[in-house]
């Protein structure tokens, strides 16, 4: 899942550099009108993820088999593609981007809900930090190789999207995996301690009776060969009617008890969205997009304006950041048995004032280019102290409802709601994103020193969610 996650944020980013001389050149969009369509193009992106996160959502959740939602959102990836390849109109181009967005919410969604599905509870916050690696590497390589190899943008596009195909296509999921295993490792595995004939068997021999033996038994279990009902089972007259799963998939059901409460419809994507713990982190992941994006979008121009750097030089200095996710793994390793919530904090510490201080680098100098790294690592490993801990909060989140409430999500569970609606929260960076840069480019501001300044600023001053 990691080579799609990356897929899907490589390929949005990779078309960044090329839309500026695409627009003018094939849709020939007026020179003053550029910045303003590359904002709407942004919003578009972002309107798929809005859209389609809460259906691909909920739509993986219901339906047995997950690895067909992943390939309906490869097919539209395939599609945005080729349409952002061979689009001699803004319609077309527009179209292309929006399937990019259907395409990231997929990913999102379906993609780390399955990631939680076969990992287990235990390793979920070190498997988010190799798809942390794998997002932080598409959104900051992408805009970089992309202004390098300008002309050949689409050809390594084509490439990376055969080799997804591939893997997609051998995806073989835990549960259906499970279905092929032999019926004695199956059992063995999924049902420990519900084979009743072999205990009742050493009972019998134990206190002495032979198999079979028909005196009155001291107990319901022993000399019997009928099996104890437990306490919770059905009776006869429940037998009859047969309890519909499907039917008490969304009931509320109070922790510890067997009785649920009045029946409920509301899909859990917007049922849970009353829990405070889920809205933190939700808020979190917002607030961790509008980092990464502004760092994107504001950085080369910034590094270009102070340094005097070309495009490969804007693009390099990019490395500051990429470098340090790496770390991801092993922090998701440390959270998975010290928890998330001091690490997560930690990371906003880290983050917040490291970008206020971006202000000091004001001038051309190799000590500045320096500190401007400097200070750019350190909002990395912030970053990478973020991501993987957000990720694993929804998984978290979810288990600890379910816990409490047993049955709540259904047999499928709701993690792939979850993530839908983490998708929500970054790509509602992306519309803000949109009109900011629309803003900047009318007032100038991102041409303007003081305006680089008040930008990093105000996202230092953010307010950090709760821990």
């Amino acid at each position: 899942m990691s080579l799609a996650v990356f897929t899907d944020i490589f390929l949005y980013g990779l078309v960044i550099p090329v839309f500026p001389f695409a627009l003018e050149e094939r849709a020939n969009i007026p020179h003053n009108d550029v910045q303003r369509w590359i904002s709407v193009l942004l919003a578009v992106y972002g309107a798929g993820i809005f859209i389609a996160s809460p259906v691909c959502g909920y739509l993986a959740d219901v339906s047995s088999n997950r690895r067909s939602t992943l390939l309906i959102g490869l097919l539209a990836l395939s599609g945005a593609t080729v349409l952002l390849c061979v689009g001699s109109n803004i319609t077309i181009l527009i179209i292309g981007r929006f399937l990019q967005g259907v395409s990231a919410a997929v990913v999102w969604s379906v993609g780390l809900a399955l990631i939680v599905d076969t990992v287990g509870k235990n390793e979920v916050a070190q498997s988010m930090g190799i798809v942390s690696v794998a997002m932080s590497g598409g959104i900051f390589l992408a805009p970089l190789l992309g202004g390098i190899v300008y002309d050949k943008v689409f050809s390594m596009a084509f490439g990376l999207l055969a080799l997804d195909i591939v893997i997609r296509l051998i995806l073989i999921e835990k549960k259906i995996a499970v279905k092929y295993l032999p019926k004695t490792v199956e059992s063995s595995e999924s049902s420990p301690g519900m084979d009743f004939s072999g205990a009742f068997a050493r009972a019998e021999l134990d206190s002495g009776s032979p198999p079979g033996h028909s005196g009155p038994p001291k107990s319901p279990c022993e000399g019997s060969h009928l099996i104890p009902i437990p306490k919770k089972a059905h009776t006869p007259d429940s037998r009859e009617r047969p309890v519909n799963n499907d039917e008490n998939t969304f009931n509320d059901i109070e922790a510890g008890s067997t009785v649920p409460k009045k029946r409920s419809r509301v899909p859990p994507i917007i049922r849970i969205l009353k829990y405070p713990r889920l809205l933190t982190a939700l808020w979190g992941t917002l607030v961790q997009a509008v980092f990464m994006t502004a760092l994107e979008t504001t950085l080369p121009l910034r590094a270009w304006q102070l340094f005097n750097f070309n495009s490969t030089g804007a693009g390099l200095i990019f490395l500051a950041i990429i470098l340090p996710t790496f770390l991801a793994p092993l922090v998701g390793w440390a959270c998975d048995r010290w928890g998330t919530r001091w690490v997560q904090t930690a990371g906003f510490i880290l983050c917040c004032p490291f970008f206020i201080f971006l202000r000091f680098p004001d001038h051309n100098s190799v000590s500045q280019i320096v500190l401007m790294c400097a200070i750019l690592a350190l909002i990395g490993i912030g970053l990478v102290l973020i991501m993987p801990t957000l990720m694993t909060e929804i998984s978290l989140f979810l288990d600890e409802v379910e816990e409490n409430n047993p049955g709540i999500f259904g047999s499928n569970g709701a993690y792939a709601q979850g993530y839908g609606l983490f998708n929500l929260a970054f790509s509602a960076e992306l519309f803000l994103r949109a009109k900011r840069l629309t803003t900047f480019h009318k007032a100038g501001f991102l041409k303007d020193l003081v305006g680089w300044n008040t930008m990093v600023l105000t996202i230092g001053l953010l307010p950090d969610p709760p821990a």
